[in-house]
């Protein structure tokens, strides 16, 4: 199977938790990337993700470490949910 990495950015207004980290992350902008796969068999080009990872700190945090760490992609939309609700 082919592979690819995608990246977004995530922006949140205010400090936020996703599970699987073990406190809360300050509000900021984080690069995220999505593995995904090819779905072999489809007359059509489809991919299916099957990793997200979060990049630590956030973007604006100067550090000389950095860290890739797993996350739910489901807990991540609704964590920048929660943000824009809260937020408006």
């Amino acid at each position: 199977m082919s592979g690819r990495t995608t990246h977004s950015i995530a922006h949140f207004e205010a400090p936020f938790m996703i599970g699987g980290l073990e406190s809360q992350l300050p509000a900021g902008d984080y690069d995220i990337d999505h593995d995904e796969e090819l779905i072999d068999g489809m007359s059509w080009l489809a991919w299916r993700r099957v990793a997200t990872f979060i990049h630590l700190p956030a973007r604006t945090v100067k550090s000389q470490t950095s860290q890739l760490v797993a996350i739910d992609f489901a807990e991540l939309e609704t964590a920048l949910r929660r943000d824009q609700e809260n937020a408006a």
